[in-house]
């Protein structure tokens, strides 16, 4: 089956085959040790520019400290399997299950165990669901886990720190730049197990228009409720300030209330047309407020705060404000 046709139906795969500029492609691990004092995301990837300039990348987030480091590599160092999500960059190694890092400050294993998937189908494979299959699409999105267990310890600056028992987040970006502005969270880590949430909202351009997109999740123990464009949820509400976020999404079954409590930032690398020379701000150390209700009958499924929240907020936010 060819590579590209295969990847279309699998949002984790490489999807870069055949591409020789204005792309990117990047892998985001979020890994938080058991006792929570550790955050860390680690994110592999590759970057073309407009003149077909290439490099791989594997940038890496201290979410307590608040710095950043971005390792450079050769390009043909970026090693991707086909028909499988596997990608070696370096000494290092990336998959859904693993990774396995020899950085100059970070070297050591991590596996990850009881992942919680995006629901997919052919007809709306992850996350994008039926954007999936458009091919002017300026940023794609795929969810890899919404929430999983750790097994294993890495070699932080000379610090051994384990994080099994731990809890990790999955997700990646492909396309040639990320949206003008947005808004970006997750959390799982709620007063209990098992639950999870992500929430993004952005300004889409669109056959030479622009709209504002949105895609929600929550996983609660056993299920995952979510909230797109393409199932008929309508945002209501889309607010940030330097202090917080406030999204509220409504659908026929669910009404769904985010507010998040902004923290201390750290400087990221981000895509424009294709090369990382953007910078976003991310924090890892917010917390989100969220109530679930199901309509049918008022009942409230979800009252509750999380912890270690990755948020960004990026860009003229104005343009997506509702």
């Amino acid at each position: 089956m060819n590579k590209k046709f295969q990847a279309l139906f699998d949002p984790e795969q490489y999807h870069g085959w055949g591409k020789t500029k204005k792309y990117f492609e990047g892998w985001y691990y979020k890994v938080i040790s058991a006792d929570e004092s550790k955050a860390f995301a680690f994110i592999p990837g590759i970057a073309m520019d407009e003149s077909g300039n290439k490099q791989a990348f594997v940038q890496v987030l201290d979410g307590k400290k608040l710095t950043a480091a971005y390792v450079k590599f050769e390009a043909d160092e970026f090693r991707p399997q086909a028909g499988i999500f596997k990608v070696a960059i370096g000494n290092n190694s990336f998959s859904k299950k693993e990774i396995k890092l020899n950085l100059p400050k970070v070297k050591g294993k991590l596996q990850f165990e009881n992942q919680v998937p995006w629901s997919s189908s052919w007809y709306s494979p992850g996350i994008m669901g039926p954007f999936s299959f458009v091919p002017f699409m300026q940023c794609y999105h795929g969810i890899l886990s919404m929430n999983h267990n750790i097994q294993g310890s890495l070699a932080i600056a000379g610090e051994e720190v384990d994080f099994s028992g731990g809890k990790g987040y999955m997700e990646k970006d492909w396309g040639r730049s990320f949206p003008s502005a947005y808004i970006w969270m997750q959390s799982n880590h709620f007063s209990n197990d098992g639950i999870s949430i992500k929430s993004s909202v952005a300004k889409i351009p669109w056959l030479g228009s622009t709209f504002v997109g949105f895609i929600a999740g929550v996983w609660l123990y056993d299920r995952l409720i979510e909230f797109t464009t393409y199932n008929f949820t309508k945002l209501r509400k889309s607010y940030a300030d330097e202090s917080k976020v406030e999204i509220v999404l409504e659908n026929r079954k669910h009404r769904l209330v985010i507010t998040a409590h902004r923290s201390d930032t750290t400087k990221l690398a981000s895509p424009i047309l294709g090369f990382m020379d953007g910078r976003i701000e991310e924090s890892m150390t917010s917390t989100i407020d969220v109530l679930l209700v199901d309509k049918r009958n008022k009942k409230v499924l979800l009252d509750d705060t999380g912890r270690n929240a990755g948020l960004e907020v990026a860009g003229n936010i104005e343009e997506i404000m509702i």
